[in-house]
């Protein structure tokens, strides 16, 4: 998967925000109800325009970025 198809980074949309590709939906909000507990097809039932793709697209997006920078914790 290209994440560049399914993730657009746009300083004019949601202040530059990672988002899902042709949405105002942000990678970040799809973490958070991920980590929340919340399962693909409850994210899918809130946002009806995501894909299963996307999803996975932004757990992808996530995991390259935890390999670009240590974050203290």
């Amino acid at each position: 998967m290209h994440l560049t198809e399914r993730i657009t980074v746009n300083p004019e949309v949601c202040h530059g925000q990672a988002c899902i590709s042709g949405t105002r939906i942000m990678v970040s909000i799809i973490l958070d109800n991920l980590a929340a507990g919340l399962d693909k097809d409850e994210i899918l039932k809130s946002y009806p325009s995501l894909t299963v793709e996307d999803i996975n697209a932004a757990l992808a997006y996530a995991a390259m970025l935890t390999k670009e920078q240590v974050i203290a914790i």
